[in-house]
Order: C-alpha cells, then structure tokens, then sequence
C-alpha cells in the first residue's frame, strides 16, 4: 500500500520525459519535504545487496516494489560505485547493456529516474532515453563530458563529494566545501543553472567512518550554498563502526543517520529500505508539529 502522503502523483508522468528536465528537481522540491530515493542496483557486486538485482527481472519487480512503497526518485545505476575501493569497474558498453532490459520499464512507473553513473555517455543515453536527473559520484570532476551531456540536456544534476583514498587527517568539512566550489565552477562553465544542482557530501566516499559522521553532523554547514542538500546514508560502513553489523543489518543506524540528516538541512535522502524510511519520516514530522 503507498503510504498517504505519497499518494499517485498527477505530475509523476510527466517527469519521464526528457524535455522536462528543466523543471523536474523544481516539482520535486515542491512535495512535502524531505523526498526519498530508492536505490536500485543493476550490478553483480553491490555492497549493500550483493547483487540481488543484477538479473533483469529481479531488478524490474524492485523498482515495482519501490515505487509502491513510496519512493519519490528511483536512482538505478549498473556500476558499483561502492566507496571502499575495491568495486569492478565496467566499460561504458557494459555497463549500458545491463540498464537496457531495465531503464524502459523503471521510466514507465512514471517516477523520476535518476541515473547513477560516473560516465558522460551513459548518463546521454539514460537521459536521452527519459532519465530526469544525472547523479554523478565524481560530482562533475572525473568525466571532462559530464558537465556537457548535464547541460545540453537542461536537466538536473547531483554533484557527489569524492576522494580517491582516505585520509584521517583532513578536515573533512573543509575538503568537501572545497570540492563543492570546484563542482559549481565547472557547472557554472558549463552552463548549467545553480536551481538544477543538489549537494551530496558523499557519505562513505574517500571517508573514514568518523569523517562520515562528521558530514552529517555539520550538515548545515553546507545550506550556505543555498541549494538542496542529499544525504546517502543507507547502510554504509561507518554505521558498522558505531555497531558492528552487516550490510544487510544496518537498518536502526540508516533510519538513524537519515533522520538527524533531515533535521539538520537534508532535503533528500537516497535509501536502500523505502517503506522504513517513509515511516519514520512520517512519525518524526508528526512529532515535530505537534511540539
């Protein structure tokens, strides 16, 4: 059953196709905040599902299953991005033959589709197919063509904080508004408008579990830019430091992380459990307005 406040949407439909772009993440930031993103995994070595979706039709019924839980994004990428460094990298060919059999049915829930990619041309075919929003782990930084295909297509974009190795050492609050800045001057190069640019301090990339925490705790720092804030909490590893559990134990700590990340600025939150996170979101604002 979709929970009440994400009921069917009249504008769902309308996400899907490519000339709306422009107005998607607008329509969006319009529903009562803050919006959940299902995660959708089309890859054989996920860290958080291991695989369980890599098979079309798996994949295809979780996206079912998503949507009727109350998703209002679905991000489908078919290359592990994991953050610990040891994910297997695939050729673009590759990696678009396995969205192939499931971004056509994904787009025909009539969700907005995000498209989780660190390559300018999978991110042009998924956009050009009907995927609404570029979601780039390199935030625009890796791929000299992202930003290109971003703005070409007019369509929303979330820029990823990202390292290529941990370093105790930094302040991590200063390295991720430091890349932020980079993110927004090869955006703002590229043309693309600052309303169509989410934040996502990458929660788990190039971090170590502490610097993970600190992210989320400093949230607010980043609300000077004055752009929506993403938080990807669900489960990653730095919950395991403050209770050891695997990936697929990590529910109490991913539901914990994302609501502190709410209250502290957090407009979405990208979510592997849905209907869990939907709940709590419900409970935690029906608490807030009966304060």
């Amino acid at each position: 059953m979709i929970p009440a406040r994400r009921m069917a949407n009249p504008i769902h439909r309308a996400f899907s196709a490519p000339t709306a772009g422009g107005v998607v993440l607008a329509r969006l930031l319009a529903k009562t905040p803050p919006l959940v993103m299902g995660v959708l995994n089309v890859t054989p070595d996920s860290f958080s599902d291991g695989g369980r979706f890599f098979d079309a039709n798996a994949a295809i019924a979780h996206a079912r299953r998503l949507a009727a839980e109350g998703a209002d994004i679905i991000d489908i990428g078919a290359e592990s991005t994991r953050p610990y460094g040891d994910a297997e990298r695939v050729p673009p060919d590759e990696e678009r033959a396995r969205l192939e059999p499931v971004l056509p049915e994904v787009l025909a829930l009539g969700i907005p589709v995000s498209i989780d990619t660190m390559k300018a041309s999978v991110a042009a075919w998924a956009l050009d197919l009907g995927a609404a929003i570029a979601n780039d782990v390199w935030g625009l930084q890796r791929d000299p063509d992202m930003a290109r295909v971003v703005a070409e297509r007019g369509t929303p974009v979330i820029v990823v904080h990202n390292r290529e190795s941990t370093d105790p050492a930094i302040d991590i609050v200063v390295e991720v508004t430091a890349f932020f800045e980079r993110s927004l001057d090869i955006a703002a190069g590229a043309g693309i408008p600052r309303e169509r640019i989410v934040l996502d301090p990458g929660i788990g990339f190039g971090k170590t579990p502490e610097q993970s925490v600190a992210c989320i705790a400093r949230l607010d720092v980043w609300r000077r830019f004055g752009l929506p804030i993403l938080v990807g909490a669900s489960r990653k590893r730095f919950i395991h430091s403050v209770s050891p559990s695997d990936p697929m134990q990590r529910l109490g700590g991913s539901l914990a992380a994302h609501l502190l990340a709410v209250e502290t600025g957090a407009a979405i939150v990208r979510v592997h459990d849905v209907a869990p996170t939907v709940q709590a979101l419900a409970v935690a604002a029906a608490i807030r307005r009966a304060r």
